[in-house]
């Protein structure tokens, strides 16, 4: 196969396959004819001489004697390449001469990581048990909306808990920082694609889904998991483990079921607060792990698009995202996370008298603002001592703090405002809340968001060296993107959930200490957003085939 790199073709081509046809055979001095066939391997947004903007493709190229046109070419965009397929290393067999005497895998938690990790297992015929402490993704979608209408909270069914994960309530973002040698991700995109996500997220730079798309693809995967024979259970909360020799024996569901086990994957994502005291008690090692805090900042969505296209509505582009960083002087990193183009601030919440913030986007992102989480590094000298849960009890009170702001709605202030306050400590009205109230006609950003909101001193959250960190961020934004920095840029808190702030520790055959338990995924420490959780998901499913294939438990 022939890769061809950089082919730019400007934005609005009437007919995009039949452009990339002719410039690829342009590029390789052949005919149109000449080229059997061309696959687009990834497309970005080259906007450096905007509003003149192009997309920039790497597309693979199949011809007659390839290695004679790469030579005859000449050009270093140009080489020959051998695309990796990723396919599952194992298959169960049921037969006399191989043996199984395991009980069946059983995987906790059906965010991307167990999701994942349960379908590759389960397509491979070792029939899987995936056990999910909330409710399947119909019931809490419903139940997640009337807690953004009327308040009521369901700890085991909300944003970060239910069927899909945290994942699912967000902009569905698939872009990941993690090599790939192995095909993995891609593999993770072909599933998507299967399960009813669009095509195009195969080769976008950036991709994403839509809370709205995602929620029928985690749907089909459940059905999937269950017609290759494996089961998938909800309302299944893991309360306790059972354990003998060193090794596993049962896991122990809703403080009175016994469900014996002796391969166990802990895909328990970053919220489960009560798993991890669990498996602290049970003596599983884990460590206090650095993160990052901060709150959502929305901007009105043209701004992004004229800074980042040159055209306050780009068309077929559609709505611009945007990716910054900084060092601070007091030396914390700063950057923003989750971005979500055209979307809304949600109510992520799933502890009584406690309020955390996400992000999400509808795959259309045609909301009117852009929002992102603008985060702070913090390490585990922040938590007070070195427990290694401590920075939950660090979570929980940034999360305390901003419910009590808000009396459980989003508190929300302006940028102007909040860097008053950590600045010079005055007391100050929210800026909108005066204009509103006086009547005055100038325009300002509206906060679009899920779950209602109060105006309120965010500046109260978070640690006084984080709000002076964030404040010199925004700053350094507003050089890098005109108006971040603008004084009615809206804030909402607390961004806290960004990742686990626990390592649960495991060793080369993906196992703890207690042989046959496989941590796994965002939640253990091993990921960092839904791509990569579910990357780690398969990588543990081989784990758990390996052993289950060569393991003699008799």
């Amino acid at each position: 196969m022939i890769r061809i790199n950089q082919l730019k073709i400007r934005v609005n081509q009437r007919d995009m396959e039949k452009a990339l046809r002719r410039k690829a055979a342009e590029c390789l001095h052949i005919r149109e004819s000449d080229i059997k066939r061309l696959m687009i391997v990834r497309q970005s947004v080259d906007a450096r001489k905007k509003p003149d903007i192009f997309y920039s493709y790497v597309v693979d190229v199949e011809v007659a004697q390839e290695e004679k046109v790469c030579k005859k070419a000449r050009n270093p965009q140009v080489n020959t390449v051998k695309p990796v397929v990723y396919r599952f290393p194992y298959q169960y067999v049921d037969n006399a001469e191989v043996p199984f005497k395991c009980e069946r895998p059983v995987i906790i938690g059906s965010g991307p990581a167990g999701l994942f990790c349960a379908y590759f297992l389960a397509k491979a015929g070792f029939a899987p048990i995936l056990l999910e402490r909330g409710e399947d993704v119909e019931t809490r979608m419903a139940d997640v909306e009337r807690f953004w209408q009327e308040g009521m909270l369901k700890p085991d069914s909300n944003v970060q808990f239910g069927e899909g994960g945290a994942g699912t309530f967000s902009d569905g973002k698939l872009n990941t920082l993690v090599k790939d040698k192995d095909g993995r991700n891609m593999a993770v995109l072909r599933t998507f694609v299967e399960m009813g996500a669009k095509e195009s997220i195969l080769y976008e730079a950036k991709p994403h889904i839509g809370t709205d798309v995602l929620c029928n693809v985690v749907k089909k995967m459940r059905q999937e998991i269950i017609g290759f024979g494996g089961q998938v259970r909800f309302g299944a909360k893991v309360t306790g483990l059972k354990q003998e020799n060193g090794r596993i024996t049962a896991v122990v569901i809703n403080e009175t079921e016994q469900l014996n086990c002796d391969h166990v994957v802990l895909a328990i994502g970053h919220s489960a607060r009560d798993t991890f005291e669990m498996l602290y008690q049970a003596g599983i090692p884990m460590e206090a792990k650095s993160f990052a805090v901060g709150l959502r900042v929305e901007h009105p969505q043209d701004m992004i698009n004229e800074s980042q296209y040159g055209l306050p509505d780009p068309g077929e582009l559609g709505a611009a995202p945007y990716k910054v960083t900084a060092q601070t002087s007091v030396g914390r990193g700063v950057y923003s996370f989750c971005m979500c183009p055209g979307g809304y601030v949600v109510n992520a919440s799933s502890e009584p008298g406690r309020l955390a913030v996400n992000g999400m986007s509808y795959s259309g992102r045609d909301g009117e603002n852009a929002n992102s989480a603008i985060i702070v590094a913090v390490t585990p000298k922040d938590y007070g001592d070195d427990h290694p849960l401590s920075g939950i009890s660090f979570q929980r009170n940034l999360e305390e703090r901003a419910y009590q702001l808000g009396q459980g709605k989003i508190p929300v202030q302006s940028f102007g405002d909040f860097k008053r306050q950590v600045e010079q400590g005055t007391e100050t009205q929210s800026e909108i809340t005066c204009k509103e109230t006086a009547g005055c006609e100038k325009e300002v950003i509206q906060p679009q968001n899920k779950g209602g909101f109060v105006f309120a001193d965010v500046s109260k959250i978070l640690p006084q060296e984080c709000n002076l960190a964030f404040v010199e961020g925004m700053e350094q934004f507003g050089r890098m993107i005109p108006g971040f920095d603008r004084e009615d840029a809206l804030l909402s808190g607390v961004e806290s959930r960004t990742s686990s702030p626990v390592r649960i520790h495991r060793d080369e055959t993906m196992q703890t200490t207690l042989r046959g338990l496989y941590p796994c995924g965002e939640g253990a420490g091993y990921a960092g957003g839904i791509t990569s959780a579910a990357m780690d998901g398969i990588r543990v499913a081989e784990a758990v085939a390996a052993s289950m294939r060569f393991t003699n438990f008799s």
